[in-house]
């Protein structure tokens, strides 16, 4: 029944009242400019509504209104507009003479910000708020968030994935620009792969939320947004870094016109490698050398607003290596020997995606949404080889209605293609292994999909289905539900439901079992891995004089039917993979509140309860290296001139159990929980018209785990093992940058 009545709710009605959505601009000397605080009143009545930060609005229309919206903005001349049978605008404000040379628009735009126009929750991270770190890759761009923990999956090699919920970051689905485009083999070092520089802006989303991009979303999704071709606003933007280790970045943007309609975006990210440093003396490196080359370039064409036909192609190259391990190892000489301990990662990835659209009017719109890449990887984690190549195309088809004037109906055809080769071998067998071997996964996977958004004057339902054939498990229904409710002018309720699925990449995104001296033991062949999510959400506004203040309050559930991870506890000497059926829960609370006082001083907190664990007869089983308590601060200065600004953010984590090491030798056992522990980052950016200076200093009081490598005396022994590092392990970072835009 539950099945039936989301599918019933995709399926248009006839309602009495429409929906107005739009965007406000006025035209300037320099073209078109987003005019934010815009005022619109319906003629001949009190209701009306203010433009966002972005120039968007929305307002309900009665369906016995004066169909005509006055719109009025300081500076540009007072427009009526006729709004009968139209549900969404882009409206022209023409400069008034008489006061247009007094007139100034100042948009005061958050760095972070709960999207008010969203029926789900969804935070949204700009560019201003990239400024506030280093955010040399998409791993640090985070540091100001609550909601997303950068997690390090491989301490050698420096790997990260991103978590929400306290869940692994295999069950959030990562997007570029709107494509799945971080998954597999991409998964382990993806994130890490696009730099801050080329990030516009990232948009996160808890819980199980949409289905036009898939099935995967469990735990959330994050869309990260990379910049479009800006000739008339930033043609040219130059970045250099330098940290207190030796690493240095160096980055590039150049945005041009091609001709009357299309405009193009070329940049270089380039990575060279720290210097060899062993602060703890257990003969490892603190940090990988890391050396990276990306190549993008990005084509735009029109509007998809606009009637027509709009465009966007993107294309990259990335080349990367990173070599980690003992200080004398030498990657040329010493790949898979015995005598010298060391990992060695190198891979290259084109890719290649697009969405392109034909907008036949305001109402209607058809787009193709696709993307492929080639991951191809070779690497030795002591004398483990692993070479991989993973072929990955992805295609979406997609029509959308607006129906009944004020919903949204999508609904369309997708097709995924995955192709995994990997290949395992040992350059000495010792430990007798017995996992070497060839592993081939081939999906195809064909899907239908709908979404529909019901717009009601307080009210709104979005509600979404899909069915996919997979190749091995047959027909698979994905339904959720998201309800929003506006309990008052400040207070928005939100809630959400879902089910979510996804395949397992093994050892692609558990590169912990290649780097263990554990035998892997596969107790019976692995399905597919499914979990029901929900969530409420609660978002209050409350605004002063100088003062502007949100709260944030949400909880979510999440209950697997059905999970995936290695078992490292009943055995030290294996790592078992099998089915674990019984229901394994994640509980998420989070409570977050954000000052704002008068435009110059901000401050957030945010505090995460993560209750993250399997049931058992003796007990609850927490997941390991996952805190129950987390707290992050941020605190921001930004005088009136705008000419500089300081700021500052900590992180607090509560203690997290640890692996069972009762079963090692004596001296190689490690507690049942570790400390707990706060890092404190600052920056100091100084700013001029076309250049800023920025200078800062991560894990400001040095905190470190020290010596985190179990048995680092014996790396080739039974007990070797770097998978316990539960935090920062190189200590204080200073570094300093500079960006220069033209």
């Amino acid at each position: 029944m539950r099945f039936l009545l989301l599918l019933i709710s995709l399926f248009p009605c006839v309602l009495s009242a429409q929906s107005i959505k739009g965007k406000i601009f006025g035209q300037t000397p320099s073209g078109n400019e987003i005019l934010p605080g815009a005022t619109l009143t319906l003629v001949g009545s009190t209701q009306g509504a203010v433009s966002n930060e972005f120039g968007v609005f929305e307002i309900s229309v009665p369906t016995d209104a004066d169909p005509r919206l006055v719109v009025s903005f300081l500076g540009f001349k007072t427009d009526t507009v006729a709004i009968a049978g139209r549900t969404y605008f882009s409206i022209y404000l023409s400069p008034d003479p008489k006061n247009l040379e007094a007139a100034t628009v100042v948009a005061q735009q958050g760095g972070s910000f709960i999207s008010a126009l969203q029926g789900i929750k969804v935070e949204v991270i700009n560019q201003k708020e990239l400024t506030k770190a280093a955010c040399c890759d998409l791993a640090g761009c985070f540091e100001t968030q609550g909601t997303i923990q950068a997690q390090t999956t491989n301490l050698l090699l420096n790997s990260k994935e991103l978590r929400i919920l306290g869940l692994s970051g295999v069950y959030n689905q990562i997007l570029v620009d709107g494509m799945p485009m971080i998954l597999g083999n991409s998964f382990t070092y993806g994130i890490s792969s696009i730099p801050g520089t080329l990030v516009d802006q990232i948009f996160v989303a808890k819980g199980a939320n949409s289905v036009l991009q898939g099935f995967e979303s469990i735990s959330g999704q994050v869309n990260v947004v990379l910049k479009e071709p800006k000739p008339d606003k930033e043609k040219i933007l130059l970045n250099a870094y330098l940290n207190s280790f030796g690493e240095k970045h160096l980055n590039a943007n150049f945005s041009t016109s091609l001709g009357k309609n299309w405009q193009s975006l070329t940049s270089l990210h380039l990575v060279q490698p720290a210097s060899k440093r062993d602060r703890d003396e257990d003969t490892f490196l603190d940090m990988p050398l890391l050396s990276r080359l990306a190549i993008y370039q990005k084509f735009t064409l029109g509007d998809e607003q606009t009637e027509g036909w709009s465009s966007k192609i993107g294309l990259r190259y990335l080349d990367e290596k990173r070599i980690g391990g003992q200080t004398t190892f030498d990657a040329k000489n010493d790949q898979g020997s015995t005598q010298v301990y060391g990992q060695t990662v190198q891979y290259q990835q084109p890719e290649l995606y697009t969405k392109t659209g034909f907008r036949f009017n305001p109402q209607s719109k058809i787009s193709l949404i696709a993307s492929a890449f080639q991951h191809q990887q070779s690497a030795w984690f002591g004398v483990t080889q692993y070479n991989s190549q993973h072929l990955n195309a992805y295609a979406n088809l997609q029509y959308e209605q607006l129906w009944a004037q004020k919903h949204d109906l999508k609904f369309g055809f997708s097709y995924r293609h995955l192709n995994l080769d990997e290949s395992i071998r040992f350059s000495n067998n010792d430990l007798k292994r017995t996992f070497a071997g060839d592993y081939l996964r081939q999906e195809r996977t064909p899907g239908l999909f709908a979404e529909n958004v019901f717009n009601f004057e307080n009210f709104s339902i979005i509600t979404g289905a899909r069915m996919d054939h997979h190749r091995q498990f047959g027909w698979q229904f994905v339904p959720r539900l998201t309800l929003r409710y506006n309990a008052g002018d400040a207070t928005v309720i939100r809630a959400n439901v879902g089910r979510g699925l996804r395949s397992v990449n093994l050892f692609a995104e558990n590169v912990s079992l290649l780097i263990s001296s554990r035998d892997i033991r596969f107790a019976e062949p692995l399905e597919l891995e499914r979990a029901w999510n929900s969530g409420i959400n609660l978002t209050h506004t409350a605004t002063g004089e100088n003062l502007v203040a949100t709260f944030s309050v949400d909880f979510y559930h999440t209950r697997f039917q059905n999970q995936i991870f290695p078992d490292y506890d009943s055995n030290p000497g294996l790592a078992i993979i099998q089915n674990y059926r019984s229901p394994s829960v994640s509980n998420g609370f989070q409570f977050d509140a954000k000052f704002v006082l008068s435009k110059i001083f901000e401050a957030k907190f945010a505090y995460n309860f993560l209750d993250v664990y399997r049931p058992t007869i003796e007990g609850p089983v927490y997941l390991p290296f996952n805190a129950r308590h987390r707290v992050v601060g941020a605190f921001s200065y930004e005088p009136k001139n705008k000419e500089w600004h300081a700021d500052v953010n900590l992180h607090w984590m509560g203690p997290q159990r640890l692996p069972d090491t009762k079963s090692l030798p004596e001296n190689l056992r490690q507690p049942e929980f570790s400390r707990a522990f706060s890092v404190t980052n600052v920056q100091f950016t100084k700013v001029w018209k076309k250049l800023d200076v920025y200078a800062g200093c991560e894990n400001l009081f040095d905190f470190r785990q020290i010596r985190p490598i179990i048995n680092w005396q014996n790396p080739f022994g039974e007990y070797f093992d770097t998978a316990f590092a539960w935090g920062p392990t190189r200590g204080r970072e200073l570094y300093v940058g500079v960006r220069m835009r033209l």
